[in-house]
């Protein structure tokens, strides 16, 4: 009913930047909220930001002023731009949409920070 698919992960050194993009299709009437998550090995997947649309937006403590998460409706694609990357940071990030009772997720898009 909805495909997510990220992209944009990579390598890059502590203090560097990215930025995520997914691009979301099928029933995309169905969205309201979305949200980037991560999961890190060995760790429990985390929220780390979400955006209604309304443009409202909410992110996890150990993000804030560094991450930023934007949507374009029109185009289809939500956006998490990474600044100020730390190691921790590493983990596989993946969007996801709550439909219904249904949660869905992209495939997920490997960042790791490593000097």
């Amino acid at each position: 009913q909805v495909q997510l698919v990220e992209s944009g992960g990579g390598l890059v050194q502590p203090g560097g930047s990215l930025r995520l993009s997914c691009a979301v299709s099928g029933d995309i009437n169905s969205i309201n909220t979305m949200g980037w998550y991560r999961q890190a090995a060995g760790k429990e997947r985390e929220l780390v930001a979400r955006i209604d649309n309304e443009g409202n937006t909410d992110y996890a403590d150990s993000v804030k002023g560094r991450f930023t998460i934007s949507r374009d409706n029109a185009m289809g694609m939500v956006y998490l731009r990474l600044n100020s990357l730390k190691p921790e940071d590493t983990a596989v990030y993946y969007c996801n949409a709550p439909v219904g009772n249904r949660m869905y997720w992209g495939q997920g898009t490997q960042v790791t920070v490593s000097s």
